[in-house]
């Protein structure tokens, strides 16, 4: 089977607007290489490629979510290309989901890897260095690694495995995300949000 992940087929989605299977398909085809599945739909689907996603997510939803103790509130956009899609209910739901698993969950503090600054990210590293000056230097780097991504899930919320792990058989918010954008067929985009606590 070919070499590739769920990620490596919303990163194509969203890099050319074909549907998901066609994604998939063409990875397949090319053997997990993104560069040439990405010839192999630009082939296959001529110029309907790159319509979805060189459209600008500008509609979407602002959802609140307040805890029962009136304590924490968070607020969080979501967007989407259509206005058909924003007032969709599953959409909307999602949207609320993401706002109470934000509110769950006080450390997040970035929507995405992206949005960390490499200052910040350097930083924690040299600590986690530090913490691991005693182990074998051959090692080292890959503990650090293994650190850095374990705090990563900690403050990025699309790295985040949903507060309601139950009910969404332990997928993280990127892949409930993926979920909603396959069902509706567009660019869903978590944008921002806001976290309000009593005290903080």
């Amino acid at each position: 089977m070919a070499d590739f992940t769920a990620k490596d087929v919303q990163a194509l989605r969203q890099q050319t607007g074909a549907g998901m299977m066609d994604c998939k398909n063409a990875l397949t085809e090319a053997g997990g290489d993104a560069e040439k599945a990405l010839e192999i739909l630009k082939v296959k689907m001529g110029k309907k490629l790159g319509k979805l996603a060189d459209r600008e997510a500008a509609e979407g939803t602002v959802q609140a979510y307040i805890h029962a103790t009136g304590k924490v509130g968070v607020i969080v956009e979501v967007d989407c290309n259509t206005d058909f899609v924003a007032r969709n209910d599953d959409f909307v739901a999602f949207a609320r989901e993401v706002a109470m698993h934000i509110a769950a969950s006080p450390t997040t503090r970035y929507v995405s890897r992206d949005e960390v600054p490499q200052e910040v990210k350097d930083a924690e590293a040299a600590i986690f260095e530090q913490q691991v000056s005693d182990k074998p230097e051959n090692i080292r780097p890959k503990i650090v690694e293994g650190m850095v991504n374990k705090w990563m899930s900690e403050i990025v919320l699309l790295d985040q495995v949903h507060v309601n792990a139950d009910k969404y058989d332990g997928k993280t918010i990127e892949q409930l995300r993926a979920d909603v954008s396959t069902t509706t067929g567009e660019n869903v985009v978590i944008r921002r949000f806001a976290r309000f606590a009593v005290g903080e």
